[in-house]
């Protein structure tokens, strides 16, 4: 009996060897993230101060060209040798030293001309995280770094023909400490195509000297979008909020993504399988002192029902 020495190559194994990486053009991949946080703003109201939640992004000035002094959410090219998720972290800590921040891939985009450099495809992340969680943001410049309060607002809704919506939105983000507001308008356009519906939009600026940067206005309308419907099935709105906290602030954050208002004894009904009463309490202004809360592990799990 006599016995072959040699080992067959792998026909895989040679297709690589002799592969030619270079008969397909190669796009540059980058990485945006989308942050969102829960400020605070103090209001007058009946005389008597109360505070008023608002979601808040953070946006950072870009010193270079293309779009050098345009306000961009954070982000930047990955290296060839490492995963995308470890650019969003490893960008996220260079730009803004924020870190430990759980994010969750947005979606991809990969317009022709995003980029006027060159063919960029890149992946989104979007992050709600509480205020106090945060360490300081600090840049190569501080006053370069920010958060902006950002509101979306319906002005008009009108069907166009019997498969087709058209709805206007204003899109605004303000740092009243740097004392700039930034305005866009969004128009929206859904058809009824087979069994699905086709989205389009168009985004207008009406901004003269401050800007937001590449297709980064349209990044963040998707971000917020998705964290709406998330919203209503997910216990995400929780991650802006402390470990304990009161039902009405737990209202409030509903509200401000959501974009209306609740009724108080409907949410409250809604809410309490989500989360169990705490022994401490909390004084809210000149109010008795309120009943803290924390959210059911089991609820994460579990799921909720629309809202």
């Amino acid at each position: 009996m006599t016995f072959n020495s040699e080992v067959k190559n792998n026909p895989e194994e040679e297709f690589l060897k002799s592969y030619d990486e270079s008969i397909y053009d190669k796009p540059s991949v980058t990485v945006d993230m989308v942050l969102f946080t829960v400020g605070e703003k103090q209001i007058d109201n009946r005389k008597r101060k109360n505070l008023e939640k608002e979601l808040r992004i953070l946006l950072i000035k870009r010193k270079n060209y293309p779009f050098k002094g345009y306000w961009a959410i954070p982000g930047g090219f990955i290296d060839i040798n490492e995963s995308l998720e470890a650019s969003v972290y490893k960008k996220l800590k260079e730009e803004t030293n924020i870190e430990n921040v759980y994010f969750e891939q947005l979606y991809t985009w990969g317009e022709l001309n995003r980029d006027p450099r060159m063919r960029v495809i890149s992946a989104s992340y979007m992050a709600l995280v509480n205020r106090n969680n945060l360490k300081e943001i600090k840049g190569e410049r501080t006053e370069d770094i920010g958060w902006f309060t950002v509101k979306k607002e319906l002005v008009s809704t009108k069907k166009l023909l019997p498969d087709k919506l058209e709805s206007i939105y204003t899109l605004s983000f303000v740092n009243e400490e740097k004392g700039i507001e930034l305005k866009y308008t969004i128009t929206e356009n859904k058809k009824i195509r087979d069994f699905n519906v086709e989205e389009s939009y168009e985004i207008k600026e009406n901004n003269e000297n401050e800007k937001i940067a590449f297709d980064h206005v349209k990044i963040i309308n998707y971000a917020l979008e998705r964290m709406q419907n998330k919203v209503q099935y997910s216990t995400i709105a929780f991650s802006l909020l402390p470990e304990l906290f009161t039902l009405t602030e737990l209202q409030q954050v509903y509200e401000m993504i959501l974009g209306r208002e609740l009724i108080k004894s409907n949410f409250r009904r809604w809410i309490n399988p989500l989360v169990e009463e705490t022994d401490q309490s909390k004084r809210e202004g000149a109010h008795r002192p309120s009943k803290l809360f924390r959210l059911r592990k089991e609820a994460i799990i579990d799921g909720i029902l629309n809202i």
